[in-house]
């Protein structure tokens, strides 16, 4: 039994009524500014957060995969020859395609002259492919072999396409002499005459000449003055005689 100078303790709630208005306003202040303060972190943690998710997703996964890779402007080509050039894996996040290396894989090949390599979201690589276009074919053992006008050769053939005239060289290329003068003279030439050419012959920078329809010949000489050369052929076309040599075209002989 506690003694008479004891005290006995006890809890009591206090009454909300017992806190002053003005107490109360202010801790209900307090609490708006914190959270106040915390809002843009929280917005921030979020966006961060789905930010990260995104590209998560768009670079580490296959939701955003390759599913096609469209090939345009292929024609002496099959598409499929220019998707096993690009070797672009299926499935691979379209994000992580690196484009460039596509490009130079594709633009290995020998009839391909540009190529352009584009994401098409969400799930396509475009290849667009511009092909090198013949403008004469060179005698080879089993056919000919094209060449454009840079003197690239692309593309072997088994006949002689129509309408594309012989450039008889001895080794065709971009880095060849004799090509260099053969395609000089051939984007020379007018239009009457090159209906008329079957071939141009360069054995040597300075020994090329035209070989024209029913066996007539042009002597040309080297590719210097080819443009004043191929106005004074076009002009003795008419002429008589098998052939019509423009070496020095201001001193023009026929036999």
């Amino acid at each position: 039994m506690a003694g008479a100078g004891s005290r006995n303790w006890r809890l009591v709630r206090a009454d909300p009524d017992a806190v002053p208005p003005s107490a109360r306003r202010f801790m209900a202040r307090a609490r708006q500014r914190k959270l106040r303060a915390a809002l843009p972190w929280l917005i921030a943690a979020g966006v961060v957060l789905v930010a990260g998710l995104l590209v998560w997703v768009v670079y580490g996964t296959s939701v955003l995969g390759v599913r096609t890779v469209e090939v345009v402007g292929a024609e002496l080509l099959s598409q499929e020859q220019v998707r096993a050039a690009a070797a672009i894996p299926a499935d691979q996040p379209l994000a992580r395609v690196d484009l460039g290396a596509a490009r130079g894989r594709v633009r290995e090949l020998p009839a391909v002259d540009r190529v352009v390599v584009s994401r098409s979201w969400p799930s396509t690589v475009v290849i667009e492919v511009v092909e090198r276009t013949a403008i004469a074919a060179v005698p080879a053992r089993q056919g000919f072999i094209l060449i454009d006008d840079d003197g690239v050769p692309f593309r072997a053939v088994t006949e002689q396409p129509a309408g594309l005239p012989l450039a008889r060289l001895a080794k065709p290329g971009p880095l060849d002499e004799n090509t260099e003068s053969a395609l000089t003279v051939l984007e020379s030439l007018s239009d009457e005459l090159r209906k008329q050419v079957v071939a141009v012959a360069v054995p040597s920078p300075v020994q090329i000449r035209l070989e024209l329809r029913k066996g007539r010949v042009v002597i040309w000489g080297d590719d210097t003055k080819s443009g004043e050369k191929s106005k004074v052929a076009t002009e003795l076309l008419g002429q008589k005689g098998d052939e019509i040599d423009v070496s020095a075209p201001t001193v023009v002989t026929i036999r």
